[in-house]
Protein backbone atom coordinates (compact mmCIF):
# COMPACT_ATOMS: atom_id res chain seq x y z
CA UNK A 1 0.00 0.00 0.00
CA UNK A 2 2.88 2.63 0.73
CA UNK A 3 4.30 1.57 -2.80
CA UNK A 4 1.26 2.83 -4.15
CA UNK A 5 0.87 5.55 -2.65
CA UNK A 6 4.36 6.72 -2.93
CA UNK A 7 3.58 6.14 -6.96
CA UNK A 8 0.63 8.10 -7.25
CA UNK A 9 2.39 11.13 -4.83
CA UNK A 10 5.16 10.65 -7.59
CA UNK A 11 2.61 10.98 -10.94
CA UNK A 12 1.55 14.05 -9.31
CA UNK A 13 4.40 16.02 -8.97
CA UNK A 14 5.66 15.17 -12.54
CA UNK A 15 2.08 16.42 -13.61
CA UNK A 16 2.56 19.11 -11.82
CA UNK A 17 6.11 20.05 -13.11
CA UNK A 18 5.39 19.25 -16.67
CA UNK A 19 6.54 22.45 -18.57
CA UNK A 20 4.76 21.37 -21.73
CA UNK A 21 1.18 22.75 -21.78
CA UNK A 22 -1.59 20.33 -23.32
CA UNK A 23 -3.95 21.36 -25.91
CA UNK A 24 -6.80 23.14 -25.05
CA UNK A 25 -10.01 21.13 -25.82
CA UNK A 26 -13.27 24.10 -25.56
CA UNK A 27 -15.31 22.85 -22.55
CA UNK A 28 -18.12 20.81 -22.86
CA UNK A 29 -21.84 23.12 -22.61
CA UNK A 30 -23.60 22.21 -19.48
CA UNK A 31 -27.17 20.67 -20.01
CA UNK A 32 -30.03 23.26 -18.98
CA UNK A 33 -31.31 21.00 -16.36
CA UNK A 34 -28.04 20.06 -14.69
CA UNK A 35 -27.42 21.98 -11.85
CA UNK A 36 -23.86 23.28 -10.75
CA UNK A 37 -22.38 20.88 -7.49
CA UNK A 38 -22.09 23.02 -4.77
CA UNK A 39 -18.93 22.19 -2.75
CA UNK A 40 -18.26 21.21 0.61
CA UNK A 41 -15.76 22.88 2.83
CA UNK A 42 -12.95 20.68 4.24
CA UNK A 43 -14.12 21.26 7.05
CA UNK A 44 -17.79 20.48 7.03
CA UNK A 45 -16.67 16.65 5.90
CA UNK A 46 -15.10 16.21 9.26
CA UNK A 47 -17.62 18.17 11.38
CA UNK A 48 -18.63 14.50 12.12
CA UNK A 49 -15.91 13.39 14.27
CA UNK A 50 -17.07 16.16 16.57
CA UNK A 51 -19.77 13.88 18.06
CA UNK A 52 -19.09 10.41 19.20
CA UNK A 53 -21.52 7.32 17.86
CA UNK A 54 -24.53 7.25 19.77
CA UNK A 55 -24.59 3.31 20.94
CA UNK A 56 -27.14 1.16 20.16
CA UNK A 57 -30.33 -0.28 22.30
CA UNK A 58 -28.89 -2.82 24.46
CA UNK A 59 -29.87 -6.44 23.70
CA UNK A 60 -33.18 -7.33 26.12
CA UNK A 61 -31.92 -9.40 28.37
CA UNK A 62 -32.91 -12.98 28.88
CA UNK A 63 -32.07 -15.23 31.46
CA UNK A 64 -32.17 -19.33 32.01
CA UNK A 65 -35.24 -20.79 33.27
CA UNK A 66 -34.44 -23.46 35.57
CA UNK A 67 -37.07 -25.96 36.91
CA UNK A 68 -36.80 -28.70 39.74
CA UNK A 69 -38.38 -31.80 40.93
CA UNK A 70 -37.12 -34.36 43.15
CA UNK A 71 -37.38 -38.18 42.99
CA UNK A 72 -39.06 -40.60 45.73
CA UNK A 73 -35.70 -41.20 46.89
CA UNK A 74 -34.81 -37.76 47.76
CA UNK A 75 -32.23 -37.33 44.84
CA UNK A 76 -32.82 -33.75 43.04
CA UNK A 77 -33.46 -33.14 39.41
CA UNK A 78 -32.52 -29.41 38.33
CA UNK A 79 -33.28 -28.60 34.26
CA UNK A 80 -32.79 -25.84 32.33
CA UNK A 81 -34.62 -26.18 28.68
CA UNK A 82 -32.64 -24.94 25.34
CA UNK A 83 -33.69 -26.10 22.19
CA UNK A 84 -30.93 -24.19 19.68
CA UNK A 85 -28.81 -26.78 19.14
CA UNK A 86 -28.85 -31.35 19.70
CA UNK A 87 -26.77 -30.94 23.46
CA UNK A 88 -27.39 -32.11 26.76
CA UNK A 89 -25.13 -31.42 29.53
CA UNK A 90 -25.51 -34.08 31.93
CA UNK A 91 -24.17 -33.90 36.02
CA UNK A 92 -24.30 -34.93 39.41
CA UNK A 93 -23.85 -32.50 41.73
CA UNK A 94 -22.61 -32.98 45.54
CA UNK A 95 -23.52 -31.28 48.74
CA UNK A 96 -20.31 -31.88 50.29
CA UNK A 97 -17.24 -30.06 49.48
CA UNK A 98 -13.63 -29.13 50.84
CA UNK A 99 -15.49 -27.52 53.88
CA UNK A 100 -16.38 -30.95 55.16
CA UNK A 101 -12.54 -32.36 55.34
CA UNK A 102 -11.95 -33.37 59.25
CA UNK A 103 -9.29 -31.12 59.97
CA UNK A 104 -6.75 -33.98 60.29
CA UNK A 105 -7.50 -35.34 56.49
CA UNK A 106 -7.15 -31.88 54.37
CA UNK A 107 -7.19 -33.05 50.76
CA UNK A 108 -9.36 -35.75 51.18
CA UNK A 109 -12.39 -34.10 49.43
CA UNK A 110 -10.40 -33.94 45.96
CA UNK A 111 -8.73 -37.09 46.15
CA UNK A 112 -12.22 -39.03 46.97
CA UNK A 113 -14.21 -37.46 44.24
CA UNK A 114 -11.59 -37.41 41.98
CA UNK A 115 -11.54 -41.16 42.30
CA UNK A 116 -14.62 -41.49 40.84
CA UNK A 117 -12.81 -41.22 37.52
CA UNK A 118 -10.38 -43.22 38.52
CA UNK A 119 -12.79 -46.65 37.28
CA UNK A 120 -16.40 -47.30 37.56
CA UNK A 121 -18.53 -50.12 37.68
CA UNK A 122 -16.54 -52.87 35.23
CA UNK A 123 -14.00 -50.41 34.07
CA UNK A 124 -10.42 -49.21 34.92
CA UNK A 125 -9.06 -45.76 34.60
CA UNK A 126 -8.05 -46.31 31.14
CA UNK A 127 -11.63 -48.07 29.80
CA UNK A 128 -13.68 -45.50 31.52
CA UNK A 129 -12.04 -42.80 29.94
CA UNK A 130 -12.23 -44.62 26.36
CA UNK A 131 -15.75 -45.11 27.20
CA UNK A 132 -16.53 -41.51 27.76
CA UNK A 133 -14.14 -40.97 24.34
CA UNK A 134 -16.74 -42.93 22.58
CA UNK A 135 -18.79 -40.21 22.95
CA UNK A 136 -17.10 -37.81 22.14
CA UNK A 137 -16.41 -36.33 25.34
CA UNK A 138 -13.73 -35.97 28.53
CA UNK A 139 -15.79 -35.56 31.92
CA UNK A 140 -15.49 -32.53 33.98
CA UNK A 141 -14.61 -32.22 37.89
CA UNK A 142 -14.70 -29.56 40.03
CA UNK A 143 -14.22 -29.29 43.95
CA UNK A 144 -15.26 -26.31 45.58
CA UNK A 145 -16.13 -25.26 49.19
CA UNK A 146 -19.29 -26.26 49.16
CA UNK A 147 -19.89 -29.29 47.08
CA UNK A 148 -18.58 -30.69 44.27
CA UNK A 149 -19.68 -31.73 40.35
CA UNK A 150 -19.03 -34.47 37.91
CA UNK A 151 -20.59 -34.14 34.48
CA UNK A 152 -20.16 -33.64 30.75
CA UNK A 153 -21.54 -32.25 27.29
CA UNK A 154 -22.93 -34.79 25.19
CA UNK A 155 -24.87 -34.78 21.92
CA UNK A 156 -28.45 -35.47 22.41
CA UNK A 157 -28.75 -38.83 20.62
CA UNK A 158 -25.82 -40.04 23.11
CA UNK A 159 -27.88 -39.09 26.54
CA UNK A 160 -28.97 -42.53 27.68
CA UNK A 161 -25.29 -43.68 26.85
CA UNK A 162 -23.59 -40.98 29.17
CA UNK A 163 -26.41 -41.22 32.18
CA UNK A 164 -25.73 -44.75 32.23
CA UNK A 165 -21.36 -44.08 32.69
CA UNK A 166 -22.28 -41.34 34.66
CA UNK A 167 -24.82 -43.55 36.88
CA UNK A 168 -21.36 -46.34 37.07
CA UNK A 169 -19.32 -43.15 38.36
CA UNK A 170 -21.56 -42.41 41.05
CA UNK A 171 -23.19 -45.72 42.27
CA UNK A 172 -20.02 -47.70 41.78
CA UNK A 173 -16.87 -46.39 41.94
CA UNK A 174 -13.74 -48.94 41.84
CA UNK A 175 -11.67 -47.06 44.47
CA UNK A 176 -9.05 -49.06 43.29
CA UNK A 177 -5.88 -49.49 45.36
CA UNK A 178 -3.21 -48.25 42.45
CA UNK A 179 -5.17 -45.94 41.19
CA UNK A 180 -5.70 -44.06 44.51
CA UNK A 181 -1.76 -44.50 44.81
CA UNK A 182 -1.52 -42.21 41.10
CA UNK A 183 -3.85 -40.28 41.72
CA UNK A 184 -2.21 -38.97 45.62
CA UNK A 185 0.65 -39.05 44.12
CA UNK A 186 -0.74 -36.54 41.26
CA UNK A 187 -2.03 -34.01 43.83
CA UNK A 188 1.24 -34.09 46.20
CA UNK A 189 3.11 -33.27 42.73
CA UNK A 190 0.72 -30.48 42.24
CA UNK A 191 0.60 -29.14 45.62
CA UNK A 192 4.55 -29.07 45.68
CA UNK A 193 4.21 -27.12 42.34
CA UNK A 194 1.73 -24.42 44.33
CA UNK A 195 3.84 -24.22 47.29
CA UNK A 196 5.92 -22.06 45.10
CA UNK A 197 3.05 -19.96 43.48
CA UNK A 198 3.44 -17.06 46.06
CA UNK A 199 -0.54 -16.46 44.99
CA UNK A 200 -1.18 -19.68 46.48
CA UNK A 201 0.66 -19.06 49.54
CA UNK A 202 -1.15 -15.55 49.86
CA UNK A 203 -4.75 -17.20 49.66
CA UNK A 204 -3.80 -19.79 52.23
CA UNK A 205 -2.42 -17.28 54.87
CA UNK A 206 -5.62 -15.17 53.65
CA UNK A 207 -8.55 -17.16 54.76
CA UNK A 208 -7.00 -18.17 57.69
CA UNK A 209 -6.42 -14.68 58.61
CA UNK A 210 -10.21 -14.51 57.91
CA UNK A 211 -11.80 -17.43 58.89
CA UNK A 212 -8.98 -18.62 61.40
CA UNK A 213 -7.03 -21.85 60.98
CA UNK A 214 -9.78 -24.49 62.68
CA UNK A 215 -12.57 -22.73 60.29
CA UNK A 216 -14.35 -24.97 57.60
CA UNK A 217 -13.45 -22.03 55.28
CA UNK A 218 -9.96 -21.59 57.26
CA UNK A 219 -8.31 -23.31 54.43
CA UNK A 220 -7.77 -23.74 50.25
CA UNK A 221 -8.49 -26.79 48.37
CA UNK A 222 -6.11 -29.74 48.12
CA UNK A 223 -4.24 -30.00 51.56
CA UNK A 224 -0.63 -29.87 52.78
CA UNK A 225 1.51 -32.07 51.69
CA UNK A 226 1.64 -33.71 54.79
CA UNK A 227 -2.06 -34.10 55.30
CA UNK A 228 -2.64 -35.78 51.53
CA UNK A 229 1.08 -37.74 52.25
CA UNK A 230 -1.10 -39.73 55.53
CA UNK A 231 -4.34 -39.88 53.62
CA UNK A 232 -5.12 -43.74 52.80
CA UNK A 233 -7.54 -45.51 50.54
CA UNK A 234 -9.82 -46.28 53.48
CA UNK A 235 -9.79 -42.19 54.44
CA UNK A 236 -11.12 -41.39 50.66
CA UNK A 237 -14.01 -44.53 50.35
CA UNK A 238 -15.17 -43.38 54.07
CA UNK A 239 -15.18 -39.73 52.96
CA UNK A 240 -17.56 -40.16 50.23
CA UNK A 241 -19.82 -43.02 51.81
CA UNK A 242 -20.00 -40.75 54.61
CA UNK A 243 -21.02 -37.35 52.97
CA UNK A 244 -22.99 -38.57 49.34
CA UNK A 245 -26.58 -40.45 48.78
CA UNK A 246 -29.75 -39.10 47.07
CA UNK A 247 -30.35 -36.66 49.48
CA UNK A 248 -27.33 -35.08 49.30
CA UNK A 249 -26.74 -35.41 45.40
CA UNK A 250 -28.52 -33.35 42.32
CA UNK A 251 -28.91 -34.56 38.71
CA UNK A 252 -28.03 -31.72 36.60
CA UNK A 253 -29.23 -31.50 33.15
CA UNK A 254 -29.00 -28.43 30.84
CA UNK A 255 -30.20 -28.11 27.14
CA UNK A 256 -32.05 -29.97 25.13
CA UNK A 257 -33.62 -31.68 27.76
CA UNK A 258 -37.16 -31.48 29.65
CA UNK A 259 -37.76 -31.69 33.36
CA UNK A 260 -40.00 -34.46 32.71
CA UNK A 261 -37.16 -36.31 30.94
CA UNK A 262 -34.91 -35.56 33.27
CA UNK A 263 -37.22 -37.06 35.81
CA UNK A 264 -37.74 -40.56 33.93
CA UNK A 265 -33.99 -40.61 32.97
CA UNK A 266 -33.26 -39.84 36.82
CA UNK A 267 -35.54 -43.07 37.67
CA UNK A 268 -33.76 -44.95 35.42
CA UNK A 269 -30.18 -44.59 36.76
CA UNK A 270 -30.57 -43.28 39.65
CA UNK A 271 -33.87 -44.51 41.33
CA UNK A 272 -32.49 -47.58 43.19
CA UNK A 273 -29.68 -45.06 44.63
CA UNK A 274 -29.83 -45.56 48.28
CA UNK A 275 -27.60 -43.71 51.35
CA UNK A 276 -28.30 -41.73 54.76
CA UNK A 277 -26.32 -38.59 54.28
CA UNK A 278 -27.77 -34.85 54.16
CA UNK A 279 -26.73 -31.65 52.75
CA UNK A 280 -24.39 -30.27 55.30
CA UNK A 281 -25.06 -27.16 57.56
CA UNK A 282 -23.82 -23.56 56.58
CA UNK A 283 -20.60 -23.23 58.54
CA UNK A 284 -20.58 -20.82 61.51
CA UNK A 285 -20.28 -17.41 60.83
CA UNK A 286 -17.04 -15.97 61.29
CA UNK A 287 -16.01 -12.85 64.08
CA UNK A 288 -14.48 -9.86 61.98
CA UNK A 289 -12.34 -8.56 64.67
CA UNK A 290 -10.65 -5.30 63.88
CA UNK A 291 -7.09 -5.73 62.45
CA UNK A 292 -4.50 -5.79 64.97
CA UNK A 293 -1.63 -7.46 63.03
CA UNK A 294 -0.04 -7.66 59.23
CA UNK A 295 0.66 -11.20 58.26
CA UNK A 296 3.76 -11.66 56.36
CA UNK A 297 4.56 -14.83 54.06
CA UNK A 298 8.28 -14.59 53.52
CA UNK A 299 9.41 -14.84 49.48
CA UNK A 300 13.07 -13.20 49.82
CA UNK A 301 14.17 -12.09 46.09
CA UNK A 302 10.11 -11.67 45.14
CA UNK A 303 10.08 -8.59 43.05
CA UNK A 304 6.20 -8.31 43.55
CA UNK A 305 4.45 -8.25 46.53
CA UNK A 306 1.25 -9.58 46.37
CA UNK A 307 -1.56 -7.75 48.21
CA UNK A 308 -4.72 -9.24 50.10
CA UNK A 309 -6.70 -7.40 51.73
CA UNK A 310 -10.25 -8.26 53.05
CA UNK A 311 -12.51 -9.70 55.72
CA UNK A 312 -15.74 -12.10 56.33
CA UNK A 313 -18.31 -10.69 53.97
CA UNK A 314 -21.71 -12.55 53.16
CA UNK A 315 -23.77 -15.69 53.11
CA UNK A 316 -25.62 -16.10 49.84
CA UNK A 317 -29.10 -14.42 49.75
CA UNK A 318 -28.35 -12.34 52.52
CA UNK A 319 -30.50 -9.10 52.42
CA UNK A 320 -27.20 -6.83 52.33
CA UNK A 321 -25.96 -9.01 49.16
CA UNK A 322 -26.67 -6.96 45.94
CA UNK A 323 -26.02 -3.00 47.51
CA UNK A 324 -22.35 -4.69 48.76
CA UNK A 325 -22.03 -6.67 45.73
CA UNK A 326 -22.65 -2.97 44.11
CA UNK A 327 -20.29 -1.15 46.54
CA UNK A 328 -17.36 -3.63 45.57
CA UNK A 329 -17.58 -3.31 42.05
CA UNK A 330 -17.15 0.37 42.61
CA UNK A 331 -14.53 -0.30 45.04
CA UNK A 332 -12.66 -2.61 42.56
CA UNK A 333 -14.56 -4.97 40.89
CA UNK A 334 -14.19 -3.67 37.02
CA UNK A 335 -11.69 -1.60 35.04
CA UNK A 336 -12.73 1.92 35.65
CA UNK A 337 -13.15 0.74 39.41
CA UNK A 338 -11.79 3.24 42.13
CA UNK A 339 -8.67 0.65 42.87
CA UNK A 340 -7.83 -0.31 39.77
CA UNK A 341 -7.54 3.28 38.50
CA UNK A 342 -5.47 4.08 41.58
CA UNK A 343 -3.37 1.42 41.94
CA UNK A 344 -2.90 0.60 38.13
CA UNK A 345 -3.81 4.05 35.96
CA UNK A 346 -2.86 6.92 38.46
CA UNK A 347 0.54 5.38 40.22
CA UNK A 348 1.46 2.60 38.10
CA UNK A 349 2.13 0.26 40.88
CA UNK A 350 0.46 -2.92 39.11
CA UNK A 351 -1.04 -3.98 36.23
CA UNK A 352 -3.69 -4.16 37.73
CA UNK A 353 -6.27 -4.51 41.11
CA UNK A 354 -9.46 -5.63 41.84
CA UNK A 355 -12.13 -6.56 44.39
CA UNK A 356 -14.18 -9.38 44.66
CA UNK A 357 -17.48 -10.70 47.04
CA UNK A 358 -17.26 -14.30 47.35
CA UNK A 359 -20.79 -15.65 48.97
CA UNK A 360 -20.93 -19.24 49.58
CA UNK A 361 -23.39 -21.42 51.75
CA UNK A 362 -21.69 -19.70 54.60
CA UNK A 363 -20.33 -16.36 54.85
CA UNK A 364 -17.63 -16.21 52.32
CA UNK A 365 -14.48 -13.59 51.76
CA UNK A 366 -14.50 -9.86 50.82
CA UNK A 367 -11.33 -9.55 49.01
CA UNK A 368 -9.38 -6.89 47.48
CA UNK A 369 -6.16 -7.79 45.56
CA UNK A 370 -3.12 -6.88 43.46
CA UNK A 371 0.09 -8.01 42.60
CA UNK A 372 2.59 -4.45 43.03
CA UNK A 373 6.29 -3.82 42.62
CA UNK A 374 8.44 -4.36 45.81
CA UNK A 375 9.69 -0.95 45.48
CA UNK A 376 6.00 0.55 45.62
CA UNK A 377 4.89 -2.06 48.75
CA UNK A 378 4.36 0.52 51.00
CA UNK A 379 2.75 3.29 49.07
CA UNK A 380 0.51 0.81 47.30
CA UNK A 381 -0.88 -0.91 50.42
CA UNK A 382 -1.46 2.91 52.08
CA UNK A 383 -3.75 3.24 48.56
CA UNK A 384 -5.57 0.77 49.17
CA UNK A 385 -6.04 1.74 52.48
CA UNK A 386 -6.87 5.09 51.68
CA UNK A 387 -9.28 3.99 49.30
CA UNK A 388 -11.44 1.84 51.28
CA UNK A 389 -11.28 4.80 53.71
CA UNK A 390 -12.59 7.49 50.88
CA UNK A 391 -15.72 4.92 50.55
CA UNK A 392 -17.19 7.07 53.65
CA UNK A 393 -15.03 10.56 53.03
CA UNK A 394 -15.74 10.82 49.03
CA UNK A 395 -19.04 8.90 49.25
CA UNK A 396 -20.20 6.69 45.87
CA UNK A 397 -21.54 8.80 43.04
CA UNK A 398 -24.50 8.16 40.92
CA UNK A 399 -22.25 7.94 37.80
CA UNK A 400 -20.26 5.25 39.49
CA UNK A 401 -23.38 3.58 40.69
CA UNK A 402 -24.94 3.10 37.10
CA UNK A 403 -21.31 1.73 35.74
CA UNK A 404 -21.78 -0.94 38.80
CA UNK A 405 -25.33 -1.27 37.81
CA UNK A 406 -24.74 -1.72 33.87
CA UNK A 407 -21.70 -4.33 33.91
CA UNK A 408 -23.12 -6.29 36.65
CA UNK A 409 -26.25 -6.62 35.04
CA UNK A 410 -24.76 -7.07 31.48
CA UNK A 411 -22.40 -9.90 32.81
CA UNK A 412 -25.18 -11.94 33.57
CA UNK A 413 -25.52 -13.42 29.82
CA UNK A 414 -21.95 -14.61 29.89
CA UNK A 415 -22.67 -17.59 32.16
CA UNK A 416 -25.12 -19.05 30.42
CA UNK A 417 -23.42 -19.21 26.76
CA UNK A 418 -23.24 -23.07 26.72
CA UNK A 419 -24.91 -26.30 28.57
CA UNK A 420 -21.56 -26.54 29.84
CA UNK A 421 -22.55 -22.96 32.07
CA UNK A 422 -25.83 -23.60 32.60
CA UNK A 423 -24.90 -26.77 34.42
CA UNK A 424 -22.61 -24.59 36.75
CA UNK A 425 -25.09 -22.38 37.15
CA UNK A 426 -27.39 -25.31 38.54
CA UNK A 427 -25.00 -26.53 40.56
CA UNK A 428 -24.13 -23.19 42.20
CA UNK A 429 -28.20 -22.90 42.93
CA UNK A 430 -27.77 -26.21 44.45
CA UNK A 431 -24.44 -25.93 46.59
CA UNK A 432 -26.20 -22.59 48.19
CA UNK A 433 -29.46 -23.76 48.69
CA UNK A 434 -31.24 -21.17 46.26
CA UNK A 435 -34.53 -20.82 44.86
CA UNK A 436 -34.51 -21.83 41.09
CA UNK A 437 -35.16 -17.87 39.83
CA UNK A 438 -32.47 -16.64 41.66
CA UNK A 439 -30.84 -15.13 38.55
CA UNK A 440 -33.71 -12.84 38.68
CA UNK A 441 -33.84 -11.82 41.84
CA UNK A 442 -30.04 -10.58 41.47
CA UNK A 443 -31.15 -8.72 38.77
CA UNK A 444 -33.93 -7.41 40.14
CA UNK A 445 -32.16 -6.86 43.09
CA UNK A 446 -29.09 -5.39 41.71
CA UNK A 447 -31.36 -2.70 39.56
CA UNK A 448 -33.28 -1.93 42.78
CA UNK A 449 -30.61 -1.48 45.21
CA UNK A 450 -30.89 2.43 46.73
CA UNK A 451 -28.19 4.86 46.41
CA UNK A 452 -28.43 4.74 50.50
CA UNK A 453 -28.35 1.17 50.57
CA UNK A 454 -25.38 1.00 48.75
CA UNK A 455 -23.45 3.32 50.96
CA UNK A 456 -24.55 2.01 54.18
CA UNK A 457 -23.43 -1.53 53.24
CA UNK A 458 -20.10 0.19 51.94
CA UNK A 459 -19.30 2.10 55.12
CA UNK A 460 -20.43 -0.52 57.06
CA UNK A 461 -18.67 -3.69 55.03
CA UNK A 462 -15.14 -1.95 53.54
CA UNK A 463 -14.18 -0.06 56.82
CA UNK A 464 -10.25 -0.21 56.81
CA UNK A 465 -10.11 -1.29 60.24
CA UNK A 466 -11.54 -4.67 59.76
CA UNK A 467 -9.83 -5.53 57.01
CA UNK A 468 -7.22 -8.28 57.42
CA UNK A 469 -3.81 -7.24 55.66
CA UNK A 470 -1.42 -10.55 54.05
CA UNK A 471 1.63 -9.94 52.54
CA UNK A 472 4.10 -11.77 50.17
CA UNK A 473 6.82 -10.96 49.05
CA UNK A 474 10.99 -10.18 50.46
CA UNK A 475 10.70 -9.53 54.18
CA UNK A 476 13.37 -6.84 54.29
CA UNK A 477 11.65 -4.97 52.03
CA UNK A 478 8.36 -5.02 53.65
CA UNK A 479 9.37 -4.64 56.86
CA UNK A 480 11.21 -1.16 55.98
CA UNK A 481 7.97 0.02 53.46
CA UNK A 482 4.96 -1.34 55.82
CA UNK A 483 6.38 -0.58 59.11
CA UNK A 484 5.65 3.15 58.96
CA UNK A 485 1.87 2.84 57.91
CA UNK A 486 1.12 1.49 61.61
CA UNK A 487 -1.35 -1.19 60.54
CA UNK A 488 -0.62 -3.68 62.76
CA UNK A 489 2.08 -5.72 63.98
CA UNK A 490 4.30 -7.59 61.14
CA UNK A 491 3.59 -11.29 61.77
CA UNK A 492 5.80 -13.50 59.87
CA UNK A 493 3.66 -16.90 58.99
CA UNK A 494 5.65 -19.49 57.55
CA UNK A 495 4.12 -22.15 55.51
CA UNK A 496 6.84 -25.00 54.48
CA UNK A 497 6.04 -27.43 52.12
CA UNK A 498 5.66 -29.89 54.69
CA UNK A 499 3.01 -28.28 56.50
CA UNK A 500 0.35 -26.19 56.17
CA UNK A 501 -0.35 -24.69 59.75
CA UNK A 502 1.89 -21.49 60.43
CA UNK A 503 3.97 -21.33 62.97
CA UNK A 504 4.01 -17.62 64.00
CA UNK A 505 5.98 -15.13 65.86
CA UNK A 506 6.16 -11.30 65.76
CA UNK A 507 8.48 -8.76 64.75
Amino acid sequence: MHRRILTALLTLSVAGCATTKPAETPPAETPPAAQPQTQTPAQDAEAFRDQPPKPGNPPDLVLPTFEQAKLDNGLTVIVSTRKELPLVFVGIAFAAGVSQEPAAKLGVADLSYRMLLEGAGKRDTVALDNAFADLGVSPAMSVDPDGAFVGARVLTTNVDAAMSLLSDVVLRPTFDAKAFERRKKQQLGELVRRMGDPNFLAQQAYYQAVFGADHPYGHTSGGTPKTVEALTLADAKNFYTKNTGPRAAALIMTGDVTLQQAVEWGKKYFGGWKGGAVAPKPPPAPPAPPRQQVRVVPKPGLEQTVVLVGRPGLAAGHSDEYPLELATTVFGGFFGSRLNMNIREDKGYSYGANAHLGTRLGVGPLTAYAAVRQDVTGPALNEFIKELAGIKSNPITEKELAAAREGLIRAFPGAFETVEGLGGSAAQLYFHRRPMDEFKRSVEGLRDASAAEVQRVAESYLDPANMQVVLVGDPLVIQEQVTPLNLGKLTLVETPASDMAPASKSK
